[in-house]
């Protein structure tokens, strides 16, 4: 496989491991930076709509929590930076462990279904949710990837 490496992360041409990722073989690292380089994208995409969203006052029109506190409060803080301390700390961490679960279903290939992306699956495909359907009856789509 011929690619661009100036970093020379990748197993050298001399058949040396490299230190940094020449423990996964050429296939395994190439997925590896692949599956990397799609997943930071992808957060970079969402991250970019989601400041100019806040930053042009746009929010939904219903309450946030149970107390009452709505997205116009939140909205109402000012910058998007300012609009991330008024949330309050457990929607914080409702956002964390989702991120969390949803790492470690990719990771694991779905219990096992996909091949992960080192071993030869496909970079930035993420695993249908069709396993756990059945005995959660949630969730009810699978995250949309049009490729």
């Amino acid at each position: 496989v011929k690619f661009w490496d100036p970093l020379g992360m990748v197993t050298p041409s001399d058949g040396e491991k490299s230190p940094i990722m020449g423990q996964f073989g050429d296939a395994g690292t190439i997925g590896f930076l692949r599956h990397s380089e799609i997943k930071h994208g992808r957060v970079a995409m969402a991250a970019f709509v989601g400041f100019i969203v806040q930053a042009n006052g746009i929010h939904f029109p219903w309450a946030s929590t149970l107390s009452g506190l709505t997205y116009a409060d939140i909205a109402a803080a000012g910058s998007p930076p300012a609009q991330w301390d008024a949330v309050p700390t457990a929607a914080k961490w409702q956002i964390f462990l989702l991120i969390g679960l949803l790492e470690f279903w990719g990771e694991g290939g779905g219990r096992g279904v996909e091949t992960h992306y080192m071993k030869g699956g496909k970079p930035g495909a993420f695993p249908s949710f069709e396993p756990i359907r059945p005995e959660l009856a949630q969730p009810p789509l699978d995250l949309f990837d049009p490729l």
